[in-house]
């Protein structure tokens, strides 16, 4: 029998959080997140971390569990979530995987191995030292001439997966974005249900536009400068998120605030597109339009628990 599995995901803002914990209470279910930056203690306000009190009593897990000087990456994400979901199921609960990043999820869908390819650091290295060099657009250009469907669903500011994408295609002469797609094919080992949420393109922007100018009224210019301040600095992957990279340029003097929030909601608007990109390349997904319910999450809630009696996880 194949073990239970449930994710929730959907592009930022859609409103995954209080249905997640709606959800986790009708299932009894504990919730792992799929965020790069939650993961990370005191990024709470730019990465619209969830509050202890509006976890509702759920447990949540990868969420303010390392230091922002610590790497995550989605080697760790796979590592640590097999290791939550085992200890979820032990509890006799069910999983819930919650987030935007579609990586993530699928490395432990599909159970992708990160290492069948020895790692050559001379080369990236030397991948490093260009971006450094020359700035992300530079490799970000490469990557568009060896795999431009990849280039397509990653920002050339996430140097990270830039460079872990020509590596690949160094290494292999393959393109990153065909060995997901037949990652992709790989049997899971879980009976899982796989919800996106979605919603009208221009109500979403909205909410993204919306939701940036609360974490502004919140404190994100001080979070920032805290971190900083901290020793924190810009060149870690930590800082490279959403929020944290825009306002770091701005405290140093390079952009001014509004042209900092112009680029943090212009780049997070199409982050969302992103998402969406690659949730839609996903198979067996089940796409839950938030405009079809009304908004009603009680109605959204009904037609997943619906879809998990079918499918036989609850």
């Amino acid at each position: 029998m194949k073990k239970p599995l449930i994710i929730l995901t959907g592009p930022t803002a859609v409103g995954k959080t209080a249905l997640s914990i709606a959800l986790a209470k009708a299932v009894n279910g504990e919730i792992i997140s799929a965020d790069s930056i939650q993961v990370y203690k005191y990024m709470d306000i730019g990465s619209a971390k969830i509050k202890p009190e509006e976890m509702q009593g759920i447990k949540h897990y990868l969420v303010d569990e390392i230091e922002p000087d610590e790497e995550f990456n989605v080697m760790l994400f796979q590592k640590y979530a097999n290791e939550y979901i085992r200890q979820i199921r032990a509890k006799g609960k069910i999983p819930i995987i919650v987030g935007g990043t579609g990586f993530y999820i699928q490395a432990v869908l599909y159970g992708i191995n990160f290492t069948e390819h020895e790692t050559d650091t001379i080369y990236r290295d030397e991948l490093t030292r260009l971006s450094e060099e020359h700035g992300p657009e530079f490799l970000y250009e490469r990557l568009k001439e060896v795999d431009p469907e990849y280039a397509d669903i990653v920002h050339a500011n996430n140097q990270k997966r830039v460079i872990r994408a020509l590596e690949y295609y160094h290494q292999t002469g393959q393109k990153f974005s065909e060995h997901n797609e037949e990652q992709r094919e790989n049997e899971s080992p879980y009976n899982f249900a796989y919800f996106v949420l979605t919603d009208e393109r221009e109500r979403l922007y909205n909410r993204i536009e919306q939701r940036i100018d609360i974490m502004l009224k919140e404190g994100l210019v001080d979070e920032v400068k805290g971190l900083l301040d901290s020793g924190y600095t810009r060149e870690l992957v930590s800082m490279q998120g959403l929020g944290y990279k825009e306002i770091a340029a701005y405290l140093e003097g390079e952009i001014t605030l509004d042209e900092a929030v112009y680029i943090l909601k212009r780049d997070t608007r199409h982050f969302a597109k992103r998402q969406l990109t690659w949730f839609r390349r996903e198979k067996e997904v089940t796409f839950i339009d938030k405009a079809k319910a009304n908004y009603d999450d009680k109605v959204i809630l009904e037609e997943m628990l619906q879809v998990l009696n079918e499918k036989g996880i609850i």
